[in-house]
């Protein structure tokens, strides 16, 4: 087979920035090329791009890429790479995304969208003007417990659907001699509330509905300024920091009340002060004739309670999620009921079906294109003008 031959039958693909949820995606296409038939294109591991070359250079061994990039402009460049994910920065979404569907690559966008709803306006015509896949990464709608309490609230077996409740709760900026990043700028509703927020807003929206109303918003900052870094922070890494410090502008803490589309309340809280848990996300969801609830920590697993069984026997039961799931069956090397799963799973499934998208196969349904990323930025401004009013009620456009 020629190289020529390859490139066709195969998609190139490449990840810009080099820091946590970069390697998270990386890691993720490297596992895609496993899962489920071989009918599914195969997948080449081209390029990262970072703008610290030995960060670059780190993460191309690590996983197994074939050169890395110090420029993501180089990326678009490159007639061997058929999709991008998108990994920096918020503010820095717009710029890459536009020249890269510009280049005609197919883009993966971290979430939240964009740093900006303008920004995000103008990347999701750019999106329509485009012929490529355009896609943002809430990857938690991968996870097989939730997609099964989305298709069990569906099918009536909870009833309808009368209180969501959502938290998630972070403790990587509890420490104050943390160094001041970009997640710490950008103003009211940049924070925890888009930070960790955005996700758990879309969870809520993935298996419940759309959001349609917005009250009782409060915002908290805990800590008020931290100190400068001396060099360039990835993550949530701590670095050497200099003696000045910078305000924060944005908050540690954001709880607030919704109304969804079709009537049902919902409470959520999201922070990123919560002492030891690095990643406490999960919900409870209420229903006429039973309940759900799922957490990260447990991630394999979700509880169920409904109406159909004896009344004696009735309460919350912990299923696991089993072979007979589609994202199981051919989708872990080890498919049988009762081998677990966890969170970096979740970034293989979004690069498979991201992939597939771009192949024209559905097995595991479409990515949510950039007017979904619209949308929760416009919930989450929504959430900030509430805020700003001491907790008005605010309508979602």
């Amino acid at each position: 087979m020629t190289t020529e031959t390859a490139k066709r039958d195969s998609i190139g693909v490449a990840v810009i920035g080099g820091g946590m949820a970069g390697r998270a995606h990386a890691a993720g296409y490297r596992t895609a090329g496993t899962l489920f038939g071989l009918e599914h294109p195969d997948v080449r591991l081209v390029a990262i791009a970072d703008a610290n070359p030995a960060v670059a250079d780190d993460n191309v061994r690590r996983y197994g890429y074939e050169r890395a990039e110090y420029d993501w402009r180089a990326i678009a460049e490159a007639d061997d790479i058929d999709a991008v994910s998108v990994v920096v920065a918020n503010h820095l979404h717009r710029e890459m995304v536009e020249g890269l569907l510009a280049a005609g690559k197919h883009v993966l966008c971290e979430k939240p969208l964009a740093g900006s709803l303008a920004d995000a306006e103008a990347m999701l015509e750019a999106a329509r003007a485009a012929d490529q896949v355009a896609a943002v990464g809430y990857t938690y709608r991968r996870a097989p417990a939730v997609e099964q309490i989305r298709r069990e609230l569906a099918a009536g077996s909870v009833g309808d659907l009368v209180h969501f409740n959502g938290h998630y709760w972070c403790d990587y900026a509890l420490d104050p001699t943390s160094p001041i990043t970009w997640r710490y700028q950008g103003g009211p509703g940049t924070g925890a509330l888009a930070d960790v927020g955005s996700h758990l807003i879309d969870l809520a929206e993935f298996v419940c509905g759309p959001i349609a109303e917005i009250s009782g918003a409060r915002f908290h900052t805990v800590i008020t300024e931290r100190p400068i870094p001396i060099g360039t922070t990835y993550g949530h890494t701590k670095g050497a920091v200099s003696d000045q410090k910078a305000p924060v502008e944005n908050e540690d803490i954001a709880t607030f009340t919704a109304t969804f589309a079709g009537g049902a309340a919902a409470t959520f809280s999201a922070s990123r002060v919560a002492h030891s848990l690095p990643d406490g996300l999960g919900f409870e969801l209420f229903g006429t004739g039973g309940s759900a609830s799922w957490e990260l920590a447990r991630i394999a697993e979700f509880q169920l309670a409904t109406d159909d069984v004896r009344a004696d026997l009735n309460g919350p039961r912990r299923i696991t999620i089993g072979p007979d799931h589609p994202y199981i069956r051919g989708g872990l090397p080890m498919d049988a009921g009762g081998v677990g799963h966890g969170k970096a799973e979740l970034f293989a499934y979004q690069a498979r079906a991201f992939l597939d998208q771009i192949a024209g196969i559905d097995v595991l349904g479409p990515l949510p294109g950039f007017d979904t990323g619209l949308h929760s930025m416009r919930v989450v401004a929504a959430i900030a003008e509430s805020a700003a009013g001491g907790g008005a009620t605010v309508k979602v456009l």
